[in-house]
């Protein structure tokens, strides 16, 4: 299946041909449809004779290169979304995840591990310390 010159949709293309017929009459459309058709033929042939000349000077290596592979999206699709590299990624950023929900816990244990030692501990004195309220300081600025 080839893609269709500009993605152009049904509705798109009836107003297009609106427009011609407006812009340049209906005695003239179909004497620039028939010059539209020859160059679109004629850059066609171009590209595939420039592609022909262009693999048979590369040699016998290059022969299965396919032009469209070039093209950076359809590289990256081929070689990175269609193995199974994105599934390793996957697995490590699941596994790094785990580990830092595990770790999360842990943190979250020991704070409320810390908050039922008995009064005069550790927390009791980083809550001391802590103010309740920042004072504001409008020279500090």
């Amino acid at each position: 299946m080839t893609p269709l010159l500009l993605d152009i949709n049904g509705p798109e293309f009836a107003l297009l041909l609106v427009l011609a017929v407006i812009l340049f009459g209906p005695e003239r459309l179909p004497d620039l449809a028939r010059k539209a058709a020859r160059l679109i033929n004629y850059l066609r042939t171009t590209a595939n004779s420039a592609q022909q000349q262009l693999t048979q000077q590369l040699g016998p290596e290059f022969e299965n290169l396919d032009f469209r592979d070039l093209n950076p999206r359809s590289f990256i699709q081929k070689n990175l979304l269609d193995n199974s590299v994105i599934a390793d990624v996957k697995a490590e950023i699941a596994g790094v995840g785990e580990t830092l929900g595990e770790s999360r816990e842990s943190v979250h244990a020991s704070i409320e591990g810390a908050k039922d030692v008995s009064p005069g501990g550790p927390a009791d004195a980083m809550a001391a310390a802590t103010p309740a309220h920042t004072p504001y300081d409008a020279e500090a600025t």
